[in-house]
């Protein structure tokens, strides 16, 4: 049994729901659950929809247009998605009357894409003799807090899940469950959403609890990558990757599933496949817990641009631990997140990747530091086995001196498997296309 994650650019449009069925199609003998993201840009036309009734204009043509002509592209009936799109425009026009719109509606609003994408996949797989089923998350166990477009699954979601899908893993049914990415419902029975990497959470969170053979999250390259394919043209597929460096590489820019979505099946051991939906023959990359054979130096390099660099210096007589526990309050109470660090005693270099107004922060830390921002910088990430960091940052930094890139910070993460280094953002392809070279000939 497998789990197969398709984001919304592989269901855009009636030609990709075709390609994704026929993949669906190849794997039906592994029996899997496919979780699916909204249409193409869905989402952002449901939050367009959004501001437009919060200026008194109730406007579904575009979300509608999409689906219907994609349905009749399809050959499928829409009465499902129909039904959906005419509850779409009543809460529309409910936010039009209110001039304003809550968290929880939101959520709300932002369900009906992929709401809609699921029961059109269904209609389309039985049109074409492939049992399916359609599922609202909720239908299959998924149940959350009440934090709203941010929510967090509760423990009860390891017991739900299995319940409800325990005919289809044990063969009394056999229709394909078609499954909602990215929502839930609270125990109120409101809908919510789970945030940034909710479809990737989706599928990981079915697959770790069903203890499933592996889950597979379909893109449209052949599965992680030494570097950006867009930047670095002699990029090669990584073969097989460990949970914590696919987690590094997630949080330091790589297209790969987001962190949080990671949890769930490193707790239960499920592994993790990134297959290419243009090429279903390539294995993909792998992320399992240990590697299988030996551990490469250097498994990829990734970058972060639009960083802000913050070194923060003491001008109080205040010892380390006073002095580094107040810097990290102030970064809690205006809600910004460091990404890597440096210290000493009295002073931190940090950087944050944020477009929120930071002269608040700023303000409060002057109250016992000087501190200088300095903005324009990127993050560049060598995802490694740190064990071997001296040779690896020998044979990177001597080509990076060799081109003139003068690195301003380096951090060494506590996972032990990344090193992260500072430069000037109009700098950082360059310095990501120099160290693989570096590190991949």
């Amino acid at each position: 049994m497998i789990v197969m994650k398709f984001g919304g650019s592989s269901v855009a449009n009636a030609d990709r729901i075709k390609h994704v069925a026929s993949i669906i199609k190849a794997y039906r003998e592994k029996r899997p659950v496919v979780v699916l993201s909204a249409m193409g840009d869905t989402t952002d036309h449901l939050l367009e929809a959004a501001d437009k009734a919060v200026s008194g204009i109730v406007d579904v043509a575009g979300v509608a247009q999409l689906h219907e002509d994609t349905a009749r592209e399809l050959g499928i009936d829409i009465q499902t998605v129909q039904l959906l799109l005419d509850e779409l425009k009543q809460l529309l026009t409910g936010i039009s009357m209110l001039k304003e719109i809550s968290k929880r509606s939101r959520d709300y609003l932002v369900s009906f894409g992929e709401r809609m994408s699921v029961r059109m996949m269904a209609a389309y797989l039985n049109s074409i003799g492939i049992p399916a089923k359609f599922y609202d998350a909720w239908d299959v166990g998924f149940i959350s807090d009440s934090h709203y477009m941010s929510a967090e699954l509760l423990d009860d979601v390891w017991n739900t899940i299995p319940s409800h899908l325990d005919g289809y893993k044990n063969g009394t049914d056999d229709a394909i469950p078609i499954v909602t990415g990215f929502i839930a419902k609270d125990a109120a029975g409101n809908i919510t959403t789970l945030g940034r990497g909710g479809s990737d959470l989706t599928a990981t969170m079915i697959g770790a609890a069903l203890s499933v053979d592996e889950v597979q999250t379909w893109k449209d390259v052949d599965g992680i990558m030494t570097a950006d394919p867009r930047l670095v043209k002699d990029a090669k597929p990584v073969p097989e990757v460990t949970y914590e460096e696919a987690q590094e590489l997630a949080m330091f820019g790589a297209q790969v599933l987001h962190p949080r979505s990671m949890l769930p099946v490193r707790k239960s051991g499920t592994p993790v496949r990134v297959k290419n939906s243009y090429n279903i023959e390539s294995p993909g990359s792998i992320i399992v817990e240990k590697h299988s054979g030996k551990v490469p130096p250097v498994c990829a390099i990734t970058s972060v641009k639009h960083v802000s660099i913050f070194d923060i210096v003491s001008t109080r007589m205040l010892g380390a631990a006073g002095f580094l526990a107040h810097i990290f309050n102030q970064f809690l109470k205006w809600n910004v997140s460091i990404d890597v660090i440096a210290t000493s005693e009295v002073s931190v270099s940090c950087t944050v990747n944020t477009k929120a107004d930071l002269s608040g922060l700023i303000a409060d830390l002057k109250n016992v530091a000087d501190v200088n921002v300095r903005t324009g910088k990127a993050i560049v990430t060598i995802v490694c086995d740190a064990a071997h960091s001296s040779a690896i940052l020998a044979s990177g930094f001597d080509a990076l001196a060799d081109e003139g890139i003068n690195v301003q910070m380096i951090s060494q993460g506590a996972s032990k498997v990344n090193i992260s280094v500072l430069v000037d953002e109009d700098e950082a392809d360059k310095t990501v296309t120099i160290l693989h070279k570096a590190y991949f000939g």
